[in-house]
C-alpha cells in the first residue's frame, strides 16, 4: 500500500493522534542528544548493579535451588527492569519540569486529547528504556552471561520497554500528584522497591519470612521469571511469558489507569 493510500485509509483524527505521539517520542529523544548526561545515571547504575551483586555472590548458586551455576545469567532479569525502571521514572521527572516551566500547559490547552499525550509520554519512556538495556547486555554477555536464544532476548526487550511504559505510568501518577522535580526520589525508589522484592537474589524455593511472601504476591515477579527463562536454560518457557505478559498488562492497566484519570482532572479543578 502507497504512503498515500495509507493516509486516506486513516481518519483524520487518527493521523493526528498518531502525529502528536510521534513528535512527543522525538522530543524525548532529541532530549538525550542536547543533554546526554542526564541519560548517563540510568544506564550506569543497573550495570554497577549487575557487576557489583555478580561479584559479591555469585557463590550463591551453590545453594539447593539454583538451577544455573552463572549467577551472571540469574541476575541479569533485575538489572534490566532496574534500567527500565530509571527510565520510566525519568519520564515523571521531565513531566514534572515541564509542569514547572509552564510547558505542560500548553499541551493541555491543545487539540490533543488526554490519552494521545499520555500514551506519547509513554511510549517515549518506553523505547528509551532499550538504551540501558543495550549497554547492560553488552557488558554481561562480555563477562558471562548465558545467550538466551534470539527468542529469548527479544522477549526479554520486550518486558524491558513494558516495563519501562509501567514506571512512565508510575512516573506521571507522582508528577501529577506532587507537580515538582522534588518527588523524583519517589518515582524512583516506587519501582526500585517492586523490582527488588521480587525473586531478585534468589530463586523463591530459596527465600524465606516475609520476603518470600511479598516476592509471591508482587506480579513483577512473573516477570523476571519469564525473563530469567531464557537467561538460565537458552530457551524461553512460553508457560512463563504467558504468566509475565499478563501481570505486566495488568499493572500497565492499573496504573495507566490512574495516570489518565490525573491527567484528565489536571488544568480542570
Amino acid at each position: 500500500m502507497t504512503a498515500r493510500a495509507e493516509s486516506v485509509a486513516r481518519p483524520p483524527a487518527l493521523r493526528a493522534d498518531l502525529a502528536t505521539v510521534r513528535v512527543l517520542v522525538r522530543r524525548a529523544a532529541n532530549e538525550i542528544l542536547r543533554v546526554p548526561g542526564a541519560a548517563i545515571p540510568g544506564v550506569l547504575a543497573p550495570t554497577i548493579f549487575f557487576v557489583g551483586l555478580t561479584a559479591v555472590f555469585s557463590g550463591l548458586t551453590a545453594l539447593r535451588g539454583f538451577d544455573t551455576d552463572t549467577y551472571q545469567s540469574f541476575i541479569v532479569p533485575i538489572s534490566l527492569l532496574q534500567g527500565a525502571g530509571f527510565t520510566g521514572a525519568a519520564a515523571g521527572v521531565n513531566l514534572a519540569r515541564d509542569i514547572e516551566q509552564g510547558w505542560f500547559d500548553r499541551l493541555l490547552v491543545s487539540p490533543a486529547p488526554r490519552p494521545v499525550l499520555l500514551a506519547g509520554m509513554v511510549a517515549s519512556a518506553s523505547l528509551r528504556s532499550l538504551i540501558p538495556a543495550t549497554f547492560l547486555l553488552a557488558i554481561g554477555f562480555a563477562i558471562g552471561v548465558g545467550w538466551p536464544g534470539l527468542d529469548g532476548l527479544v522477549l526479554a526487550l520486550a518486558f524491558v520497554m513494558a516495563t519501562g511504559a509501567v514506571a512512565a505510568c508510575w512516573g506521571v501518577m507522582i508528577a501529577l500528584r506532587f507537580r515538582t522535580q522534588s518527588a523524583a526520589p519517589l518515582m524512583q525508589s516506587g519501582m526500585f522497591v517492586l523490582v527488588l522484592t521480587t525473586t531478585a537474589y534468589a530463586p523463591l524455593d530459596v527465600l524465606q519470612g516475609w520476603l518470600a511472601d511479598i516476592a509471591r504476591l508482587n506480579p513483577l515477579t512473573q516477570v523476571v521469571e519469564a525473563i530469567r527463562s531464557g537467561f538460565v536454560t537458552g530457551s524461553v518457557s512460553w508457560a512463563d511469558a504467558g504468566q509475565g505478559a499478563l501481570a505486566v498488562a495488568a499493572l500497565l492497566a492499573v496504573l495507566g489507569a490512574i495516570a489518565l484519570y490525573q491527567l484528565n482532572r489536571t488544568g480542570r479543578r
